[in-house]
C-alpha cells in the first residue's frame, strides 16, 4: 500500500497541496499533521507508524514536512526499514526502494552522527571557556553533601539516604567521596 504523511506547522496554515501531491503519486491513506514539527508526539505520525507494514511504502512531499532534523528523520527512516517499510519523498528525490535511495539515506545518517558529533564539541568547547572565565559553574547539585553527611552520621544507610533525599545511591557515594573521612560514619549493610 502507498501511505502518503502531509503536516503544516500551525493550524492556520493548508494542508491541500501537500495532499495533491500525495494523491497524484497515487497514496491510499494520507495522515495529517497540523503542528510544529519539534512536537514528537504528533498524532497524525504516530497513527501513521503504527498503520504501516511490510511492503508498504511511505510518501511525503518534503523531508522537513516528515521530521525536524537529520538524526529525528534517520531514527524515523530506521524504524520505519526495520518494519519493511520503503520511504519516498517527492521534492528531495529520496526512494529506499532503490540503491541510490539506500545510499544517499546512509549519507543522510553519517551526516546526522557528525552534526551530532559537532554539537557535543561546540557545547564543551562553551563549556571549557566559560570555566576558564570562572563563569561556568556547572548544573546546580540536587542536594548538599553536607546533609549527605549528616544523615550518614546520624546512622543511615547510603540506600536509606538516598531514598530520604530522592537521589539515587550513585549521588550518595559520590558526595561521600568528598567529604572528609571523619566525617561520615558509614553503617554496615550500605
Amino acid at each position: 500500500m502507498i501511505v502518503g504523511y502531509a503536516r503544516v506547522s500551525t493550524t492556520n496554515q493548508n494542508l491541500e497541496v501537500q495532499l495533491d501531491e500525495l494523491k497524484a503519486h497515487g497514496c491510499e491513506r494520507v495522515f495529517t499533521d497540523k503542528a510544529t514539527g519539534t512536537n514528537t508526539a504528533r498524532l497524525g505520525l504516530t497513527d501513521m507508524m503504527e498503520f504501516v507494514r511490510d511492503g508498504d511504502t511511505l510518501v511525503v512531499t518534503r523531508l522537513d514536512r516528515f521530521a525536524r532534523s537529520l538524526s529525528d528523520l534517520y531514527a524515523l527512516l530506521e524504524r520505519l526499514t526495520g518494519r519493511g517499510v520503503a520511504f519516498h519523498c517527492l521534492r528531495q528525490s529520496i526512494d529506499t526502494s532503490t540503491s541510490t535511495g539506500k545510499l544517499t539515506l546512509a549519507i543522510l545518517g553519517a551526516v546526522a552522527e557528525f552534526e551530532n558529533d559537532l554539537r557535543r564539541e561546540r557545547q564543551r568547547d562553551g563549556i571549557d571557556k566559560a570555566k576558564a572565565r570562572g563563569a561556568y559553574r556547572g548544573r546546580k547539585a540536587k542536594v548538599d553533601a553536607a546533609l549527605i553527611g549528616e544523615r550518614l552520621a546520624s546512622g543511615l544507610r547510603p540506600a536509606e539516604v538516598a531514598a530520604s533525599l530522592d537521589v539515587s545511591r550513585q549521588t550518595v557515594y559520590r558526595h561521600m567521596r568528598a567529604l572528609p573521612q571523619h566525617a561520615v560514619v558509614t553503617p554496615s549493610g550500605g
